[in-house]
């Protein structure tokens, strides 16, 4: 047969067997041999699917233990004004990325509104310049950071402009009253001395017929009743209410201010020789009925109290900010380490509880194993969501979300371990060293857990790891429809994040998007991993190279 296939076999009389430590061709031959963990290592190591999602799943952990020490302010308190802003970050904008910018339409009485703020922030002292400056000058406290088209539109006899510009969210919230002490006021002129960022802004007359809205701490500008600005055409005379305003007379538009001024509000400093005309920057209101005891109310910028109220720290989210002002890569942390200690707590409860009872039902067999197989036929049975929903109702009063909800995990997580290690046993428990040990006089104990138990770890470890991604699944899943609620100042779920952006992804999608994307790889990461562990410490591949 070999020489039809032209096979050249070497004779025996030349074959030499070779001992460790001999040489061959002036080698040294190694003989020594491959461990069992050795040889699952190098076998996993193949497997670059496993190794790309153990490095992925590292990154995740290393992010969720990390973020927390790079909060700007926002990780357990929540900013309404700031709530489902998009991704921003000061030194990634410069890249056109994370910038906080979002595309809006405007009309012309919206356009002027949001470019008054910008005017507004930079001019505190009634110098106010053309609607074309303002625009043209930009920076970093305008809201419109470009426009993107402007177009005509016809209704009905008359024709509107329509703004489609990029809006800073972050610079575009305005100014905002605030109702303080004197420390605090006199605290806050000295911040913005020290800083040099304006903090503390004139007033608005709210009691004359040029404030449309009273409440409104963003419109410093006249208005006419019915919200249209007032304005003046620097090559024409007379103030001219604003009906239409024409494109190629945008650049010589000037805003006609509306502030108050003393003796009807107070200017920055009170103690100050001040005259009439002056600016006002704050009022007595509330507090008690002297300087000394009475709150002031103050208009102050947002952006700049921002910065005020945390340590000059810009407001930068790097995933933006969820439904309530939380920062959304804060929170996508809080859930993460929720998953995970969570699923890693549960995968170790559920490994002990099922080694022991598959051990028993494996070494023993006959009656003990049908007894215990069938308790665990019964709780098999049991509907998992049927038994969370009982225990949030009727257990999480007493001992809290999380425990009642691990209890409905341990319940019957533990079954499908017991019942890989009860066939792990009936393989090994009949094999000739676990007869020998017995011979010798080891008690059960001993077999149990010295000589079989061991042999059929990789197995159970690699098979019980595969759990970890079903937990973290289920949790979202419980979380997400309502049925346990995890969400607190301190602590939440990836799926209440993901339920709060239910109605609202299709605007703001980053809501959704970061929460959603971290859930996937966690469970497609584990699964791959789950399976590289499978095949690495599988018994029938050892010594395989593929």
């Amino acid at each position: 047969m070999a020489k039809e296939m032209n096979i050249n076999l070497i004779p025996k009389d030349k074959l030499v067997l070779a001992d460790r430590g001999d040489h061959i061709k002036d080698q040294k031959f190694d003989d020594k041999p491959i461990g069992y963990f050795k040889d699952a290592w190098r076998r996993f190591c193949k497997n670059k699917a496993s190794i790309v999602a153990a490095i992925i799943i590292l990154m995740i952990v290393i992010f969720a233990i990390v973020t927390p020490f790079f909060n700007t302010g926002t990780g357990t308190s929540f900013d309404t004004r700031y709530a489902k802003k998009g991704p921003r970050n000061v030194f990634l904008s410069q890249f056109g990325i994370a910038t906080g910018d979002v595309d809006k339409g405007f009309n012309e009485r919206g356009f002027i509104y949001e470019i008054a703020k910008g005017i507004g922030a930079y001019n505190s002292t009634g110098k106010i310049p053309t609607l074309g400056q303002a625009v043209a000058d930009g920076g970093n406290l305008q809201p419109i950071t470009g426009i993107n088209s402007i177009t005509e539109k016809q209704q009905g006899t008359q024709t509107n402009m329509m703004y489609d510009a990029s809006v800073d969210e972050y610079v575009s919230v305005g100014f905002i009253y605030l109702q303080v002490s004197k420390t605090e006021y006199e605290k806050m002129v000295a911040w913005q001395e020290e800083n040099g960022i304006q903090l503390l802004y004139p007033l608005i007359d709210s009691n004359n017929d040029f404030c449309f809205d009273a409440k409104d701490a963003n419109c410093w500008y006249k208005t006419d009743d019915k919200g249209q600005p007032m304005y003046t055409i620097t090559s024409k005379t007379g103030r001219v209410t604003a009906k239409h305003i024409e494109y190629n007379q945008v650049g010589e538009i000037v805003l006609e201010d509306n502030y108050l001024r003393y003796p009807y509000g107070w200017p920055l400093d009170p103690d100050k020789e001040a005259s009439e005309g002056d600016l006002a920057y704050f009022v007595y209101q509330g507090g008690g009925n002297t300087p000394e005891t009475a709150e002031r109310k103050i208009r102050t910028l947002y952006y700049n109290y921002y910065q005020y109220k945390h340590d000059m720290a810009e407001p930068e989210f790097i995933f933006g900010t969820d439904v309530s002002g939380y920062d959304l890569a804060q929170r996508i942390a809080m859930g993460l380490r929720l998953s995970l200690l969570f699923s890693v707590c549960i995968f170790a409860i559920n490994f002990v509880l099922g080694a022991m009872y598959g051990a028993v039902e494996g070494y023993y067999g006959g009656t003990c194993d049908l007894l215990l197989e069938f308790v665990a036929y019964i709780l098999s049975g049991i509907p998992f969501v049927v038994v969370s929903t009982l225990f949030q109702i009727h257990l999480a009063a007493k001992v809290g979300p999380i425990p009642s909800l691990l209890f409905a995990f341990v319940l019957t997580g533990w079954i499908g371990t017991a019942s890989l290690v009860r066939t792990q046993f009936y393989r090994f428990k009949n094999q000739e060293y676990v007869m020998a040990a017995r011979t010798l006089g080891a008690k059960d104990k001993r077999i149990i857990w010295k000589h079989i138990f061991p042999n059929t770890l990789g197995t159970i470890i690699t098979s019980s790891v595969l759990s970890i991604p079903g937990v973290i699944f289920s949790e979202s899943m419980l979380t997400y429809l309502g049925i346990v609620n995890l969400n607190s100042k301190t602590s939440t779920s990836l799926g209440t994040i993901l339920a709060q952006a239910e109605g609202i992804w299709s605007s703001k999608p980053h809501v959704m998007l970061f929460p959603a994307l971290f859930l996937s790889l966690l469970m497609i990461c584990f699964n791959l991993f789950g399976n590289g562990l499978r095949d690495a410490f599988n018994p029938s591949l050892r010594g395989s190279e593929d």
